[in-house]
């Protein structure tokens, strides 16, 4: 394993450093000028000359890509165009409610979709099955940002249970923390629900069909024994595969959340940076996200010897 790991981490930064020089390239070669942004209106154009030439605008792409990545070398993002803060600081601002938002979308998610999947796997063809189904196409048809919004409506303003918006520091409290964290997560959750809905409840009926379940059942083992002991963990590769895959549609989705729920965290960072062009903050949370996306990959892969000994790197 210890050479898979190695290979697997070669690999990794192979891949971080392609999406580096794309998202350069892209972000080098996107309309709009961030010293015009920067000099106002009522600038002159020597203005924009000054503030190209202050910010290293003028120099050639290559130019430009190299010093970017001696500064990735040293662990610096680069400096904010419009607050002239580091961009690691800005960072480290957001990102308290943007784990927080993602490590409990992801706990409620697979609390509630394993075991809708398996239910449905072990009622297949019955009212029940075809609830859960059409709970996930639901989940899957209707956007992010429209749920989020039936939820404030229903929760916020019409029963007033929960806040509609802003976000709590976990040192202030469990429970006010939870609070204003319970509707973005289940509005950021939904897609993700329906997704790990489908493929548990797929993989489940693929293990229930196999001759060694009949074998269990045929032993007398209890049903509750049968689907969780044997078929569950046989079944749970492609569902721990799915959960991994799955992290991207949360990265992308924590965007537009925290912008409807006015949450600070990188999401909304990442929305003000795009708006003004803040080129080093833009670069920096996409890096970020990647890197955490294909780590989250490599823990996936590296999880599959758990569920099956069988399984040799």
């Amino acid at each position: 394993m210890t050479a898979y790991i190695v290979r697997r981490l070669f690999s990794t930064v192979i891949v971080m450093a392609v999406v580096a020089f794309v998202v350069f390239s892209l972000l080098y070669l996107t309309p709009g000028d961030p010293a015009a942004v920067i000099a106002g209106d009522i600038a002159t154009d020597e203005d924009i000359r000054r503030i190209h030439a202050r910010l290293g605008l003028d120099d050639p792409f290559l130019v430009q890509f190299g010093r970017w990545v001696w500064s990735l070398a040293h662990g610096d993002l680069g400096t904010s165009i419009f607050t002239n803060l580091p961009v690691t600081q800005l960072i480290g601002q957001r990102v308290e409610p943007t784990v927080s938002l993602t490590l409990c979308t992801l706990v409620v998610a697979i609390l509630i979709a394993v075991p809708l999947g398996v239910v449905a796997a072990a009622k297949a063809g019955t009212w029940l099955d075809r609830a859960v189904m059409s709970f996930s196409v639901l989940g899957f048809s209707v956007p992010v940002f429209v749920f989020a919004y039936i939820l404030i409506l229903t929760f916020s303003v019409q029963l007033d249970w929960l806040p509609v918006q802003g976000y709590r520091n976990f040192r202030d409290g469990v429970w006010e923390w939870l609070r204003h964290l319970l509707l973005p997560s289940i509005a950021l959750g939904t897609v993700y629900v329906a997704l790990i809905t489908r493929m548990t409840r797929a993989s489940m009926l693929d293990v229930l069909a196999q001759d060694y379940i009949r074998t269990a059942e045929a032993k007398g083992l209890a049903p509750e024994q049968v689907l969780i002991g044997h078929a569950l963990k046989n079944a749970a590769i492609p569902v721990v595969t799915i959960i991994g895959v799955g992290v991207a549609l949360l990265i992308s989705g924590a965007i537009v959340t925290e912008t409807v729920f006015a949450l600070p965290g990188i999401g909304r960072l990442t929305v003000d940076a795009i708006l003004r062009r803040d080129y080093p903050i833009i670069q920096g949370v996409i890096l970020i996200f990647s890197a955490v996306y294909v780590l989250v990959n490599l823990a996936v892969d590296l999880s599959y010897v758990l569920f099956d000994p069988r399984i040799r790197y």
